[in-house]
Parts: C-alpha cells; structure tokens; sequence
C-alpha cells in the first residue's frame, strides 16, 4: 500500500509548476468566455444585474456581459395561462358556490415586472383568487349560473389596475365552472321539474282555450253562411215567383186580347163571305184594327222599353240557367212568329177590305144604271 501511494506523489512532483498554472488560467479563461456570453431566445426578455444592480434589458440574441458579476433574470414575452384553484364563496343570497378560473396575461414591460413585483405569476394568481371569491360574493345564485360573461368581465376589469403596475397585461379571464352546494343544487332540480311541469300545464291549457275559441268561431261562420245561403235562397224564390206571376198575367192579357182580336176578324170574314151588297161595320173596327197590330207587333212593349231607356226586354236579361227553366227563348221565338203572321195578315186585311170597297162601288153603279134605262 505504501509503494502505490508513493508514486503518484512522486509523479505530481515531476510536474512543472508552470503548467498547473497555465492549466488554471486556461480554465478560468474558459469560464470566463461561458459566463461572458448570453444567448436570449426569440421570445424572451432578460433583466441585467451586475453586482446585483439592475442594468438593462437584454434584448433577443447573442450579449457579452461581465463574467462572474453578472446574473439575468428571463421573461416569457409570450401569451400565459395561470390556472385559479376552485374558490369556495358565498352569494348574496346566501347560497355556497364553489368556482374556478383561467387568466391570461401577457408581460408588456419586463423590466417594471422585474423590479415592481415578486414572481408575477404568482402574484397574479392570488389576486384573481380573491377577485373571484369577491364577485361571486356580490351576486346571486341565479347570476352566478346563468350570468358567465358579467363574472369573467368584472374579473378582468378588477384584475386590470395594479397588473398595470407590474408591467402585466390581462388579456382574458374565463370562469370554467360554478357550481352550487349539494343541497342547493337538488332543490334547484326540483324547482326546474315543477316549473317545467307548470309551464305544461299552462300550454295544455292555452291550446285547450284555442281550441275551444277555433270550434266557437267555425260554429259561428257555419251558422252565418247558412243564414246567407238560406236568405239568398228565399229571395231567388220569391223572384221566381213574381217572375212567373207577371208571365201569367201577361199570357193571360194577350190570350184574352188575342181572343177578341180573333173574334173580331172572324166577324169581318163572315161579312165578306155575303151575299149582301151594303155592309154595315162598328164604329170600333179601326181600333180593333190597331189594336190588333200594336199587340201583334209589340209596339207597346216597345215603347216601354224605350221609355225606360233599356232598350230591350227584362226577360233578355236573365241568364241562361233561368231563360231555359223559365222557356223565355221560347217565348221570343212564339213573339216573332205572331209578328210575322199579324204582318202578313194585316196586308191581307187590307187587301180584302179595299176589295169590299170597290166591290160596293161598282154594286151601286149598276143599280144606278138599271134605274136609268127602266
């Protein structure tokens, strides 16, 4: 053991002094470069000391600093999330909650979150704790669940003053999730099924009511149109039956007027079929002569259309349905029939009785003649 210990010693003592101590100074200069030179990265901002005063901000990429005396301290320039533990509060109402959070922020001034604050991440993180707890307190339940929005703007907004000061920007605030007490939670359940159950029996009931309001109002046109349907009913009827009572009477007056003309130009014929040379005729023949033709000619309907300015006759004006069940077509048909016939009769009329006249002319010239020669 001895002799193995013995010569290592003997072998360092070989060594020259002048090399251990090119050898120290050689580490030492490598040291000294490695302490010498800072690599920042793109995204980061370091903080300067040297002798433990602040410097400067070293900006991204390759910084010579005073080796051994120098120390940086490295800021994330980028987008961070603190993540809020649950938070147990109480509302307004008096109603446990329980809520966490996320906040995202942003170092805008690396040097102010250098000197102005202990580890602003952290800081950070206590103060939205405390926010949130204190916005939960100030609402009720029913805010706290349905108003998120409210609760992530009012965070932010209490969030946004003394991060200012630290060189920390708020740039979101999201409340993941709140949710009530146990208790709280199974009377809500039960509150929501009876409200919905109400708002069933509601509905039920309002189309129960719009039903009955859509049978009363369908009754109620049913009962109008047939009312309608059966006035207009009754006033086609009696129409109908004052049209068919005029129709009647006229038929009636022009048979019975037709019956004395007829009777009258039988007598005429009779006259003219004697034997008898000297006829004596009534005084109303002419009348009846006319009478005769104005009834077969219409002249007086005529002349009462033209009075009344239509121009034709009411029957023309029916349509086509009631002319046919009425036989009005036929009627005009029969009227211009009779005044083909009373034209013509009326010609021969005449002819026969200018006849009669020259036959008595020439009777009385004769019996003049014989009385001269006797």
């Amino acid at each position: 053991m001895s002799l193995s210990i013995t010569v290592p010693l003997q072998a360092l003592g070989d060594i020259s002094p002048l090399v251990v101590v090119g050898g120290l100074l050689l580490l030492i200069a490598i040291a000294a470069v490695y302490s010498a030179i800072e690599i920042v990265e793109a995204y980061e901002k370091e903080a300067l000391t040297v002798f433990g005063e602040y410097r400067k901000l070293l900006e991204p990429g390759i910084h010579v600093i005073p080796p051994f005396v120098s120390r940086t301290y490295p800021f994330d320039m980028r987008t961070q999330t603190i993540d809020v533990p649950q938070q147990e509060a109480i509302t307004r109402d008096n109603s446990p909650v329980t809520a966490d959070a996320v906040v995202y922020i942003r170092v805008m001034d690396a040097k102010r979150a250098f000197l102005q604050v202990e580890e602003y991440k952290h800081a950070v993180s206590n103060l939205a704790q405390t926010t949130l707890r204190a916005v939960l307190g100030d609402m009720e339940l029913d805010d706290t669940l349905s108003r998120r929005e409210m609760i992530n703007a009012r965070i932010r907004e209490e969030l946004d003053e003394p991060t200012d000061e630290w060189g920390i920007r708020v740039e979101s605030v999201e409340v993941r999730e709140v949710n009530p007490a146990a208790g709280v939670k199974q009377a809500m359940e039960q509150q929501t099924s009876a409200e919905r159950r109400r708002r069933a029996m509601i509905l039920e009931a309002q189309g129960e009511r719009r039903s009955a309001i859509e049978q009363a109002q369908g009754a109620k046109q049913s009962d109008i149109v047939r009312a309608q349907g059966s006035k207009q009913s009754q006033i086609l009827e009696a129409q109908g039956d004052a049209i068919s009572t005029v129709l009647r009477a006229k038929s009636a007056e022009s048979m019975g007027e037709r019956a004395i003309i007829d009777k009258g130009m039988e007598t005429l014929e009779n006259i003219g079929q004697g034997d008898s040379s000297t006829f004596i005729l009534p005084q109303e023949m002419s009348s009846l002569l006319g009478r005769y033709g104005k009834h077969l000619t219409g002249s007086d309907v005529t002349d009462m259309a033209k009075a009344s300015g239509d121009g034709e006759l009411d029957s023309l004006n029916f349509d086509a349905e009631t002319r046919e069940l009425l036989g009005l077509d036929n009627i005009a048909e029969i009227i211009g029939q009779i005044d083909e016939e009373a034209q013509v009769d009326v010609d021969a009329m005449e002819e026969e009785a200018q006849a009669i006249k020259e036959g008595e002319g020439l009777r009385a010239g004769d019996t003049e003649v014989l009385d001269e020669r006797e």
